[in-house]
Parts: C-alpha cells; structure tokens; sequence
C-alpha cells in the first residue's frame, strides 16, 4: 500500500534526478564550450567574439525574462554597472583573451579557481575568516596554480594563465558583490539581474571592437554555431537548467555538481585540441579539483552558496 509519506519520498527522489540531469546537461554544455570558444578565435578577434557572444546572449536572457513574465525593471543601477564590469567585461573578457595564446584546458582549470578567490576575498571583504577545512583546501589550491604556472620554467603561455587566474579574480569578485547585493536587495529576480549585468558589461566590451584593430571576421559555419551555441545553448538554456537546479537542490551541491565543467573542458581540450598536460599541469589541475570539492562541502555544511549562482563558462 501506497502511503501519502511514500509518495512524497519518490516524488521528492524524482524531483532530485531531474535535477542533477539538468546539471550534468549544463555543465556538459559549459565544459566543452572552452573547446568551442578555443577554436572560434581562428575565424574572429577575441573582442568581436566576446561582444557577440554577450550581446546576443543579454538579448536572449532578457526574451526569456518576457517569456517567464519575469520583473524587467532595473533597480540598483550603480552596483549592476560594477557587477558587469566583473561578471562580463573582466571575467569574460579575460577568460577569452587568456584562451587566444593559452590551451582551453589549463584556462579552464585556472578560471574555476574562483571559489578559492571568494574564500580568500570575503576576509577582508565580507569579515568571513578562513577555518577548519578551508585551510586545506586553501594550501591545495596554491599548489595547484604553482604547479600549472610552473614559475621556474616561464613559457610562452605565462601571460594567457596570469589572465585565467585574473578571470577567475574578477569572477570572485563579481559573487561577492553579488552577495552584498542579494543581502541588500533580496527581492531582485536572479534572472533580470544577471540579463541586466551582462547587457551593462557588454558595453565596454562593445566599445572595445572599435577601438582595437583586429583581422576581418571570417564568417564561417563554425563560427555562426559557436556564436549559437554561446548566445542561445550556454546562456540561455544553460541558464534555464540552472535555475531550475538550484531551486530543487542545496546551492552548495548545485555548485559542486557544477565544478564537473572545468573536468569536461580538460577532457575535450585533451581530445580535440591534444592538448595533453605534463604530469606537474596534471597533479596541479586535481589539487585544484581536490580543493574545491572541500570548498563546496563545506558550503554545503554551511547551507550557503559557493558562487551564488553567476555566469559561468
């Protein structure tokens, strides 16, 4: 006999599932978005491409806000020019002139150190001091970086990873702003806020595109498709999934699941582009890995977020 307790428990259970499939769907799609977003720089400049990318994908963000009857009016004007100066101009921007010297894989790893950047910004920033555990996963992480950097050994690369990491600073930036936000505002649609952000970021970047010189844009099949599939796939739709997760799921093990990308953009960069890392990338990339599965156990202890739920890539 069916109970109405039983019944709650598998509808819960079905619940969950469909959840993390919505996960593993949006981080397969922003994983192996580092493969596609290393081999579109061949046919345009980093900053046309970037300003494709967050133009269209304001634009559909804002047609999925009308969509989902979601509130349109901008609120906060100052802090949402500074987030999109982090979320898209530094961290976008960054993150794509890091991937047109640097392997996909490596920028990957480096830019998804941003859980580390927030645990050590919200000391001075937000008067959350580091404890237990964090520690660890601190120590982890800078091992990895130095282990990646390799600063004995400066290559080429050298200046394409410093820009990952700052990626991954202004990102960690972004969530903390981002918080300060959420506690001053707790009423704002995460979905307006993330359409308006990126709009206002895309500003500079827009501007940008006339100002430095950069080869004609070769308008390839490849291209068009990978101007979709950033736009439409990775922004609006991943963005859907998301949301959809995160209200079924503890944000701490939404953004754990989520820590799956930077592992597919390595995989896929391994793959496609054979960009095969030497055995101290390798040890570096899971000491990084280690460190913020620590980082994302934790918060879920906490029942806090890790990165409260901004753009990711």
């Amino acid at each position: 006999m069916v109970t109405a307790n039983n019944y709650k428990v598998v509808m819960h259970k079905n619940i969950t599932i469909k959840a993390f499939i919505a996960l593993f769907v949006l981080t397969v799609f922003w994983g192996y978005n580092w493969v596609v977003m290393k081999n579109a720089l061949q046919y345009v400049g980093v900053f046309q491409f970037v300003a494709l990318r967050t133009v269209i994908g304001a634009m559909s963000l804002f047609a999925v806000v009308m969509l989902l009857r979601k509130p349109f009016r901008i609120q906060h004007i100052r802090t949402l020019i500074l987030l999109g100066m982090l979320q898209t101009s530094g961290f976008t921007g960054l993150l794509m002139w890091a991937l047109v010297e640097g392997g996909a894989g490596k920028t990957a790893v480096l830019t998804y150190t941003m859980p580390f950047w927030v645990m050590l910004l919200a000391w001075p920033l937000l008067g959350e001091r580091l404890q237990g555990w964090q520690w660890l996963a601190a120590i982890l992480s800078v091992m990895g970086m130095l282990l990646i950097l390799d600063p004995l050994h400066l290559g080429a690369d050298q200046f394409s990873m410093l820009l990952a990491m700052l990626s991954g600073v202004s990102w960690a930036l972004a969530v903390i702003v981002a918080k300060k936000l959420h506690k001053k505002a707790p009423e704002l649609d995460l979905l307006t806020l993330t359409a308006w952000q990126m709009l206002l970021g895309s500003i500079p970047i827009v501007i940008a595109t006339f100002i430095i010189p950069a080869p004609a844009i070769q308008w390839t099949y490849y291209l068009i498709g990978a101007v979709v599939y950033n736009a439409l796939i990775c922004n609006a739709l991943a963005w859907l999934l998301w949301l959809y997760a995160l209200q079924r799921l503890q944000a701490g093990m939404a953004s754990m699941a989520s820590m799956l990308a930077p592992v597919i953009g390595v995989l896929a960069a391994w793959i496609e582009l054979h960009e095969i890392p030497d055995a101290g990338e390798l040890i570096g990339m899971l000491l990084i890995a280690l460190s913020l599965v620590i980082i994302s156990l934790v918060s879920i202890k906490k029942h806090t977020p890790v990165d409260s739920a901004m753009g990711q890539d």
